[in-house]
């Protein structure tokens, strides 16, 4: 018997994730939840998705293995809470918590229910990160010195319409939310990648004077005046890690990552990707290799690849997953996703799969309940920081995950 999944949300973010979910091998049946009845009736009738309910409350009383929290953001910890503690695996959009209490009850409802919980964080899959953790596990970095991660994504990039679908009439109100409440795209990177995780931090928040008013603190319910926040961080392996979370701009949009070690260093900037040393002229380009270009399930690989982390050719006239590049290994995919849509750079389908996984295996997935914290709390506790002028303050930690994690 397969998997039962249901949605709890079905606004524009779950389309990326219905049909992935409707595909895969392992899912039986994928039901809906929303409480808004026009919205939950249209999805059913786009999705074929005849069975659905008016609630998260009455989708935990339902005979569903799983369910999948794609409400609005502030939402997704005390919903996540409900759906474990009901007996259900459940799978997350970021971020998991917006403040730390939250984060501390949903670790202990994940421990507690003995279920699993999955935060669906992209950037673990982005190649940079999968390429950068590989270089780790080598020991080719040497020892980490400093890190950093950026998420830039200015208001003029969509941002007002998501808020108005995801807020309605109340968006003014909702929007403003510190961006260090959303940090996971960034902090994910680096903590993925160096094995380490933040335990202090010293934050700076830029004060916005946009005449949009988001970031009055009269106009939100955040009382926030911080539109870009930039958080140094002490971590736990004696390296430095710099965070920026940028919603006021003037840059194309990005979520990178760069790691300095003692032996050698990648860099990420717009347009470049480089693995560099001490050996001075010996810069390798990256951009082929994690260009989110499409591969083909099977393919030839690359001379030299061994040292670049798995490169793989494109052949001509392939079938490929749409979005992923040469370094995802993607026949650990099942081939039901081939065609399917895959956002994020490549990582939609690795996130669904993973999750589907490790339900079915009853194993954790590495993005679980206690990374997750790793993730969401430096970021909680950097805007605290931005608060008190910069104050130094630690961060609180939840430990590893006490339970069998595997990396399919």
């Amino acid at each position: 018997m397969g998997l039962k999944v249901g949605f709890c949300g079905v606004g524009a973010f779950a389309d990326c994730f219905v049909p992935l979910f409707k595909a895969h091998p392992l899912v039986d049946e994928v039901v809906f939840a929303d409480i808004n009845a026009e919205k939950l009736q249209a999805k059913s009738e786009k999705w074929d998705v005849p069975r659905t309910f008016a609630s998260l409350d009455e989708l935990c009383a339902t005979d569903v293995d799983a369910i999948a929290v794609f409400s609005q953001h502030w939402l997704h910890a005390p919903q996540a809470a409900q759906a474990l503690r009901a007996g259900k695996d459940v799978y997350s959009a970021v971020p998991s918590a917006i403040a730390p209490e939250e984060m501390a009850d949903l670790v202990q409802a994940t421990r507690e229910s003995g279920r699993i919980y999955m935060i669906g964080e992209t950037s673990y899959y982005y190649p940079a990160a999968i390429y950068c953790r590989r270089r780790f596990r080598n020991g080719d970095f040497g020892r980490v010195v400093y890190s950093e991660g950026e998420y830039d994504h200015d208001w003029d990039h969509g941002l007002y319409d998501v808020l108005r679908w995801r807020a309605g009439d109340r968006w003014r109100e909702m929007a403003g939310a510190p961006p260090m409440h959303y940090p996971t795209h960034s902090t994910g990177q680096v903590v993925s990648v160096i094995d380490a995780h933040a335990v202090s931090v010293s934050c700076f928040g830029f004060v916005d004077n946009h005449p949009d008013g988001l970031y009055r603190p009269e106009t939100n319910i955040w009382n926030n005046a911080f539109s870009n926040e930039t958080g140094l961080f002490h971590m736990s392996d004696g390296s430095i890690m710099r965070i920026n979370e940028f919603r006021r701009i003037g840059h194309p949009g990005a979520e990178a990552i760069s790691i300095y070690g003692t032996e050698g260093c990648f860099e990420q900037q717009v347009g470049a990707q480089s693995w560099v040393t001490k050996e001075r002229g010996a810069t390798e380009d990256l951009r082929e290799l994690l260009a989110p270009v499409g591969v083909p399930r099977v393919a030839a690989p690359v001379p030299g690849a061994e040292s670049a982390g798995g490169d793989m050719s494109v052949l001509k006239d392939a079938q490929t997953h749409a979005g992923v590049a040469r370094i995802h290994d993607v026949d650990r995919l099942p081939v039901e996703f081939m065609a399917l849509p895959n956002g994020h750079l490549g990582s939609h389908q690795f996130l669904v799969d993973d999750f589907v996984k490790a339900c079915t295996e009853r194993v954790h997935p590495p993005c679980n309940a206690w990374e997750a914290a790793r993730y969401v709390l430096p970021g909680l506790t950097a805007h605290q920081s931005a608060t008190q002028g910069g104050a130094l303050l630690p961060i609180p930690d939840h430990g590893d995950c006490p339970f069998e994690v595997v990396e399919f």
